[in-house]
């Protein structure tokens, strides 16, 4: 895989957590969405419209359309409690995974040495499922 490839897998496995991130602060519309997570991470406008749609479906969040003075109504996306919750759940699973991952680049970066048998904190579950469960 490419480095290319590497970041773009990078940017999709957290755009969902950014956009409910901001959702949570307030409701928003998909470009200001777009405007708001590129002020920290690239990312295509387009890329936000089918993570928008699967929350949605997946009850994550429901929408509404409110009039613009600058053009036609603007689609709003609200979290539902259930969104929030998993919103909740993934912030956890975030910070867990980045510690992880930050000790475990720490412990290699100084002469490529593997860490102890220790937990690391890092472990994949649910292969045998075909899906990939990272979990720190």
């Amino acid at each position: 895989m490419t480095l290319l490839k590497e970041i773009i897998q990078f940017k999709k496995g957290v755009l969902g957590l950014c956009v409910m991130v901001l959702i949570n602060q307030r409701d928003r519309y998909g470009f200001e969405l777009a405007q708001q997570i590129s002020k920290h991470v690239e990312v295509a406008e387009g890329a936000l419209y089918p993570v928008l749609r699967r929350m949605v479906a997946d009850g994550h969040c429901t929408t509404y359309l409110q009039e613009s003075t600058e053009g036609p109504p603007r689609k709003y996306y609200k979290l539902t409690p259930a969104g929030k919750a998993y919103m909740m759940e993934l912030v956890s699973e975030w910070e867990k995974f980045v510690d992880g991952v930050q000790r475990l680049l720490e412990t290699t970066a100084d002469g490529d040495q593997e860490p102890d048998n220790e937990d690391n904190g890092i472990a994949v579950r649910g292969e045998a499922e075909g899906e990939s469960d990272f979990s720190v």
